[in-house]
C-alpha cells in the first residue's frame, strides 16, 4: 500500500540488492574464472586484454591487483555514499532528461569506442551491426546477455578445444570418457532443454490466460 509513495525501505531493499548481486558476481569470477552475467564477461574480456586470468592462480601470480580490486569495492561504496546524499537531487533530475536526447550521445560515444580501440571503421561497422543485430533481438523479445557471454568466451572455448583435441590426437571420444567434461554436458545439455520446456510452458500459460480474459 505504500508503493510509489517514497518508502524508504523499498528503496533501499532495491538498491542492496543491486550492490550485493554485483558484488557477489565478483567471487566465481575471480575464483573460477567463471562471469554470471554479461558485464562479467565483459570484465573477463578485459582482463585478458591485460594478460590477467581470471582463476583460482590468479590469487597467486597476482594478488597484488586481486586485494587492489577488493579494496576498491570497499572504497567505491564510500564514495558511493559521500556522492549520493548531498547530491541526490541532482541525479533525480537526471532521471527527468527524455530517453530520444540520451540515445544519440551514447552511441556516439559506443562508436568512438569501438574506433579508438584499432583506429578501424570496420571495427565501427562491426559495432553497428552488432547494435542491429541486438535491436532485432530485443523487438523479438530474444536474451541478449547470452550473445555477450559467447562473445567474451567463445575464443577461451576454442583454446580449450584445441588443447583437448591435441591430448587426444584428433579423437571427439575424449569429451564423452572422462568423467567430469561427461558430467559437464549432462548438465549443459539438460539446461538448454530445461530452458526450452520452461519457455513453452510460460507460452502456454500466458495463451491460457489470455484465452479466459477474453472469455
Amino acid at each position: 500500500e505504500r508503493f510509489g509513495s517514497g518508502a524508504i525501505e523499498g528503496v533501499a531493499a532495491a538498491e542492496g540488492a543491486n550492490n550485493a548481486a554485483v558484488n557477489g558476481a565478483m567471487v566465481p569470477l575471480l575464483s573460477l574464472g567463471i562471469p554470471v552475467s554479461a558485464p562479467m564477461a565483459v570484465l573477463i574480456g578485459a582482463f585478458m586484454i591485460h594478460g590477467l586470468r581470471p582463476g583460482p592462480l590468479l590469487f597467486d601470480k597476482n594478488p597484488d591487483f586481486v586485494w587492489a580490486l577488493i579494496a576498491s569495492m570497499y572504497i567505491g561504496n564510500v564514495i558511493l555514499l559521500v556522492l549520493n546524499l548531498p547530491l541526490v537531487g541532482l541525479w533525480t533530475q537526471l532521471l527527468r532528461v527524455p530517453y530520444p536526447y540520451l540515445a544519440p550521445g551514447i552511441l556516439v560515444l559506443c562508436l568512438l569506442g569501438a574506433y579508438g580501440i584499432r583506429s578501424s571503421f570496420f571495427d565501427v561497422g562491426v559495432a553497428f551491426a552488432m547494435g542491429l543485430i541486438g535491436y532485432a533481438m530485443r523487438k523479438l523479445d530474444y536474451p541478449t546477455a547470452p550473445v555477450v557471454l559467447a562473445l567474451i568466451l567463445s575464443p577461451m572455448l576454442e583454446d580449450s578445444l584445441r588443447q583437448s583435441l591435441t591430448i587426444s590426437k584428433g579423437n571427439l571420444a575424449i569429451f564423452v570418457t572422462r568423467p567430469i567434461s561427461l558430467v559437464l554436458l549432462i548438465l549443459a545439455a539438460a539446461s538448454v532443454v530445461l530452458s526450452l520446456l520452461a519457455r513453452q510452458r510460460g507460452s502456454r500459460a500466458a495463451k491460457a490466460f489470455a484465452g479466459e480474459e477474453k472469455g
